[in-house]
């Protein structure tokens, strides 16, 4: 028997979805910098308290927020993340995950827990700067919702498709952001997150019923720069490639 799931976005990459009356969150983000900074404000929403789970998809500080996750998180919830690894841009949550008594399980691609009525699938994804990152399959009530992170394009997208699908509804990436940051240089000029177009096809191919915007609305960065008006060029794309999109601001519910 199909229920409801309730998906309400938190701002940049992250969710909070609902089923049953129990909730988890994805890549939650409150304060932690520099984020907090270079959006708008009020473009970061705090989740509700009593959490069952946190998922993280990678630990860089705009997708892992240790003390926000502290906050909402259940007694006895838990923390699914993926490996750890020691580079610029991961250390800053790893130490304050390791300051904290918070329960932190890591996840292998494919590996799926179950929390509550919550089916949660870490499936592959390939991080642009070349971090460890998952994506997430999370399934309740008979429905299924992706989460892309902040991933490139690449081929496990059939894979997906084939071993998690029918998707009721993908929230993906799609600033395309080329970096300039003192610890990746060479600068590579290509996108390190899915852009609009490639974020419409990625959808596509997964077969997702309708392809939720996320990962957007950073300007006046000379290090991080997004494609020119992305909410435009999804829409474009969007009518190119036949794919329903729906647009949805911070602190918008989604019911799937």
């Amino acid at each position: 028997m199909e229920g409801i799931m309730r998906v309400r976005r938190l701002g940049w990459a992250g969710l909070e979805i609902e089923s049953d009356g129990q909730t988890v969150v994805i890549d939650l983000v409150t304060e932690a910098e520099p984020l907090s900074s270079v959006l708008p404000e009020g473009a970061l929403i705090p989740a509700r308290p009593g959490a069952m789970a946190a998922l993280c998809t990678h630990l860089h500080s705009d997708h892992a927020d240790p003390a926000a996750i502290e906050g909402v998180l259940v007694e006895g919830g838990v923390v699914l993340r993926p490996r750890a690894t020691n580079t610029a841009w991961t250390v800053q949550a790893e130490m304050c995950f390791a300051a904290r008594s918070l329960t932190v399980r890591i996840v292998q691609d494919w590996e799926t827990v179950t929390v509550g009525p919550f089916g949660i699938t870490a499936v592959p994804s390939v991080d642009g700067l070349g971090d460890p990152q998952v994506n997430w399959v999370v399934a309740a009530g008979g429905k299924r919702v992706f989460h892309g992170g902040d991933t490139v394009f690449h081929g496990y997208w059939w894979e997906i498709a084939d071993r998690c699908g029918p998707l009721d509804a993908a929230f993906l990436p799609i600033n395309g952001a080329a970096v300039n940051f003192p610890h990746l240089q060479p600068a590579s000029p290509l996108p390190a997150v899915l852009t609009p177009e490639q974020a419409v096809v990625a959808g596509m191919i997964l077969g997702a019923r309708q392809i939720i915007p996320i990962h957007y609305g950073i300007e006046g960065q000379p290090a991080y720069v997004e494609v020119d008006d992305p909410i435009e060029s999804l829409h474009m794309a969007a009518k190119q490639h036949g794919v329903d999109i729906l647009v949805a601001e911070p602190g918008a519910e989604i019911s799937v």
